[in-house]
């Protein structure tokens, strides 16, 4: 294999790499799968709601009661010592304090009760059975799962994707005879009385959604979190994105309480702790259609228990299978090693919270990027995933005649394979013809009147049609986004290669291009912080292994094959591109000297933008529906405030028409503005 040189003097990076030294991604052995609805389908619901259930526990110990649990939280050196500067600072008493510190606590805290996990087992067979076709699930990670819960504290990491995350996860651990997690929830689940206590005795622990500066609550839900997990009390379970992913994409991870579970660690309290990464797959979410309105501005419905009731009716419909893959457990013990030196927290008394130094937060946070792509690569896509790439493609390139099954699967078919070398955890029967898998998925995406791209409804106005579109448009792109971290890296590779300056592809000007979208994309996609080099290798060494590249000395050459891989992976970033184009068009037009009185607040700009874009997209001047979306428009905004076009001036954002020209001209190099010559790939 050749060897590949870069050498960039406007970031002073230069290194070598053998390609050969790459691991094949489709080496990755991953484990089998087993349906545990089978059984469920073939006995006695009620028999398995009240079966046996005696959980390995963390080194033998029995669990505390939730009482005792309670009882040490108030009672830790650390919480004592906030009270303590609390009552000071508000002039108030140490028992006034503690009484707030109680309530919080009693506010916040789980209350599981086998009888109320029981009922849900039970109720939860009846719902799974009637929802979906299977739901599958690696039992050697299970089994991992279960010797790490007995010989260290654990943390279970799910993907985060639909409401039904944190009871499949208990369903799961309950029906394998696993120690139940206590869950973190937000508040939200409280305005739903019955369902929300519900949830607190199945082991969810309720937590605001922002702390502000209250210290004092701050103080008892760290205490609260590091005791549970230094007593061995349960698993603990939350979700690195913080929220649900309404786009499908991973979303940038929150820190917060990752820094919480291995403060324990860190401080020498426990010898290790083991983070599990879990990656839930759905073939159909359940709430793709709301999470498609929110994304167009719809405000989200809030929870309660008679909307629960009236959502019933979705139990008359197929959401085909989920996969959920739990993943190695990953010791923080060895992901500190040789990064962090702990002696550090032999210098000030373990009970005196301090801030976190710019060592451990960037350690944190290398550690959260890690188990994020994690939960990535243990994504199962589904054919439909596949299909969602042919189809919003078609629709892009407004074609309006219908495509011939043949050729549709034919595209799929070599979509497919393109995503098996690549590394995709794929399920495709093979088994099968592929134009049956094709027509399946299809029918199944069409359950409950839902629609692909290009039908659209009858609507009053162009702008009400054009919506319409717009929500099943996006429904589409959240399953397309799934795939996504498979082909980003080459992606990237081959727009930076199709923006080149001259015909000949000079390495260093392509590592260039690579770069600066790479930057301009953190917000939108999981790359890892400094890690572009590792990228770049990763995205030559697939495009040349797939023989869409050949690379020398100095030089990156197209094969004749490979127009139709390039065209494909330009193609996937074309959305993005225009998104981030129409937001710089609408600054460049609106752009203004700082001054609040005519700048907008974030809430009023994105409202602002959407009517921009409408109006461009009725006129035909923009071609992606999907730049409607909020995520992309607040990514982009991000992105604009971090390489400086946008500034922010105290809630208001402010356009510096000074700095926005040069970042147009550079993003401007990429022409998604006007149709591409190809579709799914094929010119």
């Amino acid at each position: 294999m050749p060897h590949l040189f870069v050498h960039c003097k406007h970031i002073n990076c230069q290194f070598f790499t053998s390609i050969g030294f790459h691991r094949d991604p489709m080496l990755k052995k991953r484990d089998d799968f087993e349906d545990i609805l089978e059984e469920r389908r073939n006995s006695s619901d009620l028999r398995y709601a009240l079966k046996c259930y005696t959980p390995v526990l963390y080194k033998g110990l029995t669990p505390c009661k939730v009482s005792e649990l309670k009882q040490m939280v108030l009672q830790s050196d650390q919480l004592g010592y906030v009270i303590t500067q609390v009552s000071k600072e508000k002039g108030m008493t140490t028992d006034e304090v503690t009484g707030d510190a109680a309530a919080i606590l009693e506010e916040m805290a789980q209350r599981l009760q086998l009888s109320t996990v029981r009922f849900f087992a039970f109720t939860l067979s009846k719902v799974f059975k009637t929802l979906f076709r299977s739901i599958c699930v690696n039992e050697e990670g299970l089994q991992r799962l279960q010797q790490a819960i007995h010989n260290h504290p654990v943390v279970l990491l799910p993907s985060h994707r639909s409401y039904m995350d944190f009871l499949l996860m208990s369903y799961i651990l309950y029906t394998y005879d696993l120690a139940l997690p206590v869950i973190a929830a937000g508040m939200d689940f409280m305005g739903m009385k019955v369902v929300g206590e519900m949830l607190r005795m199945s082991g969810a622990f309720f937590i605001r959604r922002s702390f502000g500066g209250d210290k004092l609550y701050w103080a008892v839900f760290s205490e609260y979190v590091k005791i549970m997990l230094k007593n061995g009390y349960a698993p603990v379970e939350f979700f690195l994105e913080g929220t649900r992913s309404r786009t499908a994409k991973s979303l940038t991870p929150k820190l917060g309480l990752l820094n919480i579970v291995m403060d324990p660690f860190l401080k020498g309290e426990v010898f290790d702790i083991s983070l599990v990464p879990v990656s839930i797959s759905y073939e159909r979410t359940l709430e793709e259609a709301l999470y498609a309105r929110e994304l167009l501005g719809v405000p989200k419905p809030k929870e309660s228990t008679s909307g629960l009731f009236k959502a019933r009716k979705i139990l008359s419909e197929d959401y085909g299978s989920i996969h959920v893959y739990f993943g190695q457990p990953v010791s923080v013990r060895s992901l500190a090693e040789s990064r962090v030196n702990r002696s550090q927290f032999n210098l000030i008394p373990r009970h005196i919270p301090t801030r976190p130094s710019e060592e451990i937060l960037s350690f944190v946070n290398d550690s959260a990027y890690r188990l994020v792509r994690a939960q990535e690569e243990n994504m199962v896509l589904k054919p439909w995933v596949l299909l969602a790439f042919v189809l919003l493609q078609k629709q892009a390139a407004e074609d309006k005649q219908g495509t011939a099954l043949d050729e549709f699967t034919e595209q799929a078919v070599w979509l497919r394979d393109l995503s098996r070398h690549y590394g995709a955890f794929l399920h495709w029967p093979d088994h099968i013809p592929p134009s049956e898998v094709v027509s399946s998925s299809l029918s199944l995406h069409r359950v409950g009147g839902q629609q692909v791209p290009g039908e659209t409804r009858s609507a009053i106005t162009p702008e009400e049609e054009l919506l319409n579109q717009a929500v099943v448009i996006l429904s589409c792109v959240s399953y397309r986004n799934q795939a996504l971290n498979v082909f980003i890296r080459p992606a990237l590779l081959a727009s930076a290669i199709h923006t080149a300056a001259s015909n000949r592809k000079r390495k260093t000007e392509i590592y260039n291009g690579f770069s600066f979208l790479r930057n301009m994309f953190s917000n939108e996609f999981i790359l890892c912080p400094g890690a572009t080099v590792q990228d770049f290798e990763e995205a030559c060494y697939l495009l040349v292994k797939t023989g869409a590249l050949q690379i020398n000395q100095q030089e990156v050459l197209i094969t004749e094959r490979g127009h139709r891989t390039l065209a494909f992976l330009t193609s996937v970033l074309d959305p993005f591109l225009q998104g981030y184009q129409v937001r710089e068009m609408h600054t460049q037009r609106h752009s203004v000297v700082l001054n609040t009185k005519d700048c907008l607040t974030e809430k009023q700009f994105i409202p602002a933008v959407r009517k921009f874009i409408i109006k461009h997209l009725l006129t035909g001047r923009l071609r992606y529906i999907e730049v409607l979306s909020s995520d992309l428009q607040k990514n982009a905004l991000a992105a604009l405030i971090r390489l400086g076009a946008v500034q922010k001036i105290k809630g208001y954002v402010g356009f510096t028409h000074l700095r926005v020209p040069c970042w147009f001209d550079r993003l401007s190099g990429y022409p998604t503005l006007t149709p591409m010559p190809f579709v799914c790939g094929k010119y």
